[in-house]
């Protein structure tokens, strides 16, 4: 399928804000007239919300390859089911959380191999037009975890050295694909990031006006 639409990604440790900076992202684009998709991984399909299931519920303890392996099963069903057709269709597509989340918080963050994770992304063959990544300090990741409701997810439940190297594996990818991603600070006010966010879309990419 040919690409008309575009695919932005919001990508950052916990406690950066993401859900709802998407959320708020796909809001004001559609405020100006385009056709806006607002999706998630894991997720985004009814075959990937089940091993969403699967891989955040905790009850069982993946070894580092097959993690790896259901990220990207998953993420091919998104992709084919979701994410092109609607870029075909013209709509521009929000995603929270894509692959450079698998090649962080597996790689960086669990140990898996790097090489493994780099192939599967050759693989899928799809790269995000922009992404954009939110960007907060360990401490202030471990201070809005505390505040949420319900109890933590397996990757919330792995604690401050685990956030640290989830942190450096995003800014080090930004380092490495400065065409591709934009780093955000994630510490002010909701309203301050978006206005950053947006500012960071309409440097990057022409966004029509209604």
């Amino acid at each position: 399928m040919t690409r008309i639409g575009r695919f932005i990604t919001l990508e950052g440790g916990e406690g950066g804000g993401k859900s709802t900076q998407a959320r708020r992202l796909a809001e004001a684009l559609a405020a100006r007239g385009l056709s806006v998709l607002l999706t998630r991984e894991p997720g985004g399909s009814p075959g990937s919300e089940v091993l969403r299931t699967l891989l955040l519920g905790g009850s069982i303890p993946w070894s580092p390859p097959a993690e790896v392996l259901l990220h990207f099963a998953h993420r091919a069903e998104h992709v084919e089911k979701t994410i092109r057709p609607a870029l075909a269709a013209g709509t521009w597509v929000i995603c929270d959380r894509f692959y450079d989340s698998t090649a962080v918080y597996q790689g960086d963050g669990q140990g898996a191999d790097r090489q493994q994770i780099a192939a599967l992304i050759a693989l899928l063959d799809f790269r995000p037009d922009l992404t954009l990544i939110l960007d907060v300090p360990v401490e202030t990741t471990v201070a809005r975890l505390a505040t949420r409701g319900g109890g933590p997810d397996r990757y919330e439940s792995l604690g401050e050295p685990f956030f640290a190297r989830v942190r450096a594996g995003f800014l080090a990818i930004a380092e490495r694909e400065p065409d591709r991603c934009v780093v955000v600070d994630g510490r002010p006010a909701p309203d301050a990031v978006t206005a950053s966010l947006l500012a960071a879309i309409e440097d990057r990419l022409p966004v029509p006006t209604a």
